[in-house]
């Protein structure tokens, strides 16, 4: 590991939140917290980056401590599954979310490609059914407060119509609710204003590039730097890394433990899962603190 910066490197810290989903969000905020609890609150960054759901993470942090954040998922009710006969009745008509991508994925010539047919995909269904007012609401009673932070918080989503990469910011003239909104649109595409967008995660799952010239970096990774892309795409984070420590960064990434690992990929909307995800990363989180303290103060 490259462990010392270069000049082009800045003092700068930044914290990179990926995405991964329910059960990725509750196991963000159990390392949070736990990394707290154990004497080092990385929540103070000087650059926080978030994608889908490592936006909402990032938000929540801006507002609440990871204590208070890592309570409320583990004092949450569980959800109601419903009966075995009933969903068996109820069938599969609709291809899986997956499947529906991934389909989308091996049709698509390169990461822009890729971009644009999502997005296109994405306002298939939004034309079909338009959920943005809903998905708002919901976002917004995750977040502890609606107003961006005082420090420097990057947002990621992609343009459903042109597939661009867009980063948002407290300059963009977007709510911070609308921001994370449109982070974690992952099918059907987000409408604000007269422009859509989707998942940021479609940009990279981490987007811990959005870190360059800070000369420490953190990154959390649910989904432990595993990429669906092709590899020659340069969309994994090992590619991330390479290009951080090329410029003079030091990079510490966090992955979930092997015995935590089932929570996540296709159980990452498991909301049932969310309490055990947490914990996981909670326990995790108390584990690193000595390793981490001497590379993040």
């Amino acid at each position: 590991m490259n462990s010392t910066p270069s000049s082009q490197a800045s003092s700068q810290r930044a914290l990179v939140l990926g995405g991964g989903g329910s059960t990725g969000n509750a196991w963000l905020i159990g390392i949070l917290a736990g990394l707290a609890d154990a004497g080092l609150d990385v929540t103070g960054a000087d650059r926080v980056i978030g994608t889908s759901a490592g936006s909402t993470a990032a938000a929540q942090i801006a507002g609440a401590t990871p204590a208070k954040l890592y309570a409320a998922i583990l004092n949450a009710p569980l959800p109601q599954r419903p009966h075995p006969a009933a969903a068996a009745a109820a069938g599969n008509p609709v291809p899986s979310h997956l499947e529906r991508t991934g389909r989308i994925i091996a049709a698509s010539e390169n990461a822009p490609d890729m971009r644009r047919r999502m997005g296109a995909a994405a306002l298939d269904l939004a034309e079909g059914f338009d959920a943005s007012e809903r998905w708002r609401s919901a976002v917004a009673a995750r977040l502890p407060k609606p107003e961006w932070p005082d420090h420097e918080l990057l947002i990621t989503a992609v343009d459903a119509k042109t597939g661009k990469p867009v980063v948002f910011d407290c300059h963009s003239g977007v709510a911070l609710v609308d921001a994370v909104a449109a982070s974690c649109s992952s099918a059907s595409a987000y409408r604000i204003g007269t422009n859509s967008y989707i998942d940021g995660g479609y940009r990279r799952n981490e987007n811990a590039d959005l870190a360059a010239g800070c000369g420490r970096v953190l990154v959390l990774s649910p989904f432990g730097g595993r990429t669906r892309m092709p590899l020659e795409w340069g969309m994994q984070l090992s590619a991330q890394v390479e290009e951080l420590r090329a410029a003079g960064s030091r990079v510490e990434t966090i992955f979930p433990d092997s015995e935590a690992e089932h929570m996540f990929g296709p159980n990452a909307m498991n909301l049932s899962l969310r309490p055990a995800a947490a914990q996981a990363g909670y326990n995790q989180g108390k584990a690193l603190t000595g390793h981490l303290s001497q590379f993040w103060c």
